[in-house]
C-alpha cells in the first residue's frame, strides 16, 4: 500500500515507504556512529549541570536548616511589623 502526498501545487510526490526510510534512516548506523553523534549533546550538558545545582542546593537547605529557618522567621516577622 503507498501513499502519496502533494506539497503545495509542485507536485511534488512521496510514497509511505520512503517517510519510513526517513525515519528509520539511523537505523542501520553502527555503534562507533551512534556513540560519536553529539547532537543533543549541549542540551544534556545544561541538563546535568541543573541536576547537580539542584542537588547542591537541597544539601545546603538540609545542612543550614537551622539557619535558613532562623533567617525565614526574621523577614517574616520584618514583613508583618510593617
Amino acid at each position: 500500500m503507498q501513499t502519496t502526498v502533494e506539497v503545495k501545487g509542485n507536485q511534488a510526490k512521496e510514497t509511505a515507504m520512503q517517510r519510513v526510510a526517513t525515519i528509520g534512516a539511523g537505523a542501520g548506523r553502527s555503534a562507533r556512529e551512534i556513540l560519536s553523534d553529539v547532537s543533543g549533546q549541549g542540551t544534556t550538558e545544561y541538563a546535568i549541570l541543573v541536576g547537580v545545582l539542584v542537588v547542591i542546593a537541597i544539601v545546603a537547605i538540609i545542612a543550614f536548616r537551622g539557619k535558613v529557618q532562623q533567617l525565614w522567621d526574621a523577614i517574616a516577622n520584618g514583613m508583618n511589623s510593617l
